[in-house]
């Protein structure tokens, strides 16, 4: 998701392709300002489209917006994929949300 635009008033699923992921680990998103990494207390629960995973890769998903998941005022966000799989733990840049 790259250059993505919402509306602040809107509440609506933003989806974050992760190739490799299969679907069923823990995954996260969070939205900081741009060229800023999240800190542990930006990351909230997310889900996968469990209509989207294929052998390359799944689709994460979190509702955005007043009275969704998580939500943003007016501006520019960097948004960020995080899936737990142990050993590993990649925290992936995911693009930018403009809300308007």
């Amino acid at each position: 998701m790259v250059g993505e635009t919402i509306s602040s008033l809107s509440r609506e699923w933003l989806p974050f392709w992760v190739r490799g992921a299969s679907g069923t680990e823990e995954v996260e998103v969070a939205f900081t300002a741009p060229g800023v990494e999240p800190v542990e207390n930006d990351w909230a629960d997310a889900e996968w489209d469990l209509g989207s995973v294929t052998v390359k890769g799944a689709t994460a998903r979190i509702l955005f917006g007043p009275g969704g998941t998580t939500s943003r005022p007016e501006g520019t966000w960097q948004a960020w994929v995080r899936v737990t799989a142990p050993p590993q733990l990649p925290v992936l840049p995911a693009g930018l949300i403009d809300v308007v």
